[in-house]
């Protein structure tokens, strides 16, 4: 097992993340124990279930997460790739898991239940003053997975919940933007909205895992 980035494991091809919650899967995943540390159990982390492990798996330069880290999350549904990030940092780091459906939310608070460090947060990441006295101080990461239209405006909305020179990453769905469009001229209007706030550091195409899909990696000015 070889770490690629911080909390980031790989085998062969397969990518993991140490469990957290040792014996308990979260999405049906594989879990593999340390031959050599016992007590040290792996999840697997599948690249065809989470933007975030699609972008790990397709060569992205840098992590966005660390152990210890407060991580902002908007669009954390059901909590599949929420999961990793709460293995990556760990007790001591936080995720602020932000969602706008009911029906996912119900399902990210029994997670929560199992993770302390999850924070679930039923809102609209479009109206990021509704959550923003449940955010203590500035977060070291900023994650959006958020299929709309104007999913960069909603990024640089929250782009003030960042620290100075923080990472984040945007998956970017150009399909939700439009239909007609060709997803590279998509991405390059998008690239000039987050642009407004952030460094656009790589980018990152997600097939074969996921069609017409990017991963953003940007670093706040």
């Amino acid at each position: 097992m070889k770490e690629i980035f911080e909390g980031v494991f790989v085998e062969g091809k397969r990518l993991y993340t140490k469990n957290l919650n040792r014996g308990q899967r979260v999405y049906g995943e594989r879990l593999i124990s340390d031959e050599k540390k016992p007590e040290i159990e792996y999840r697997e982390w599948d690249p065809h279930r989470s933007k975030y492990g699609a972008a790990l798996a397709n060569g992205l330069k840098k992590s966005i997460f660390a152990n210890g880290e407060k991580v902002l999350y908007l669009g954390s549904a059901e909590g599949t790739t929420c999961s990793h990030v709460s293995d990556i940092v760990g007790e001591k780091g936080l995720v602020y898991g932000v969602d706008v459906s009911e029906i996912a939310m119900m399902k990210f608070i029994e997670l929560a239940e199992h993770r302390k460090n999850l924070l679930p947060i039923l809102s609209n990441a479009e109206q990021p003053q509704e959550y923003t006295e449940f955010i203590e101080g500035k977060v070291d990461a900023l994650f959006q997975d958020i299929s709309q239209r104007n999913q960069a405006e909603i990024f640089v909305k929250n782009a003030h919940f960042l620290k100075k020179n923080g990472l984040g990453a945007l998956a970017l769905k150009t399909k939700s933007i439009s239909q007609s469009k060709k997803k590279a001229d998509i991405l390059a209007e998008e690239k000039k909205v987050l642009q407004k706030e952030f460094e656009v550091i790589q980018v990152v195409d997600l097939e074969p895992f996921e069609k017409e899909h990017y991963l953003i990696l940007v670093k706040k000015k």
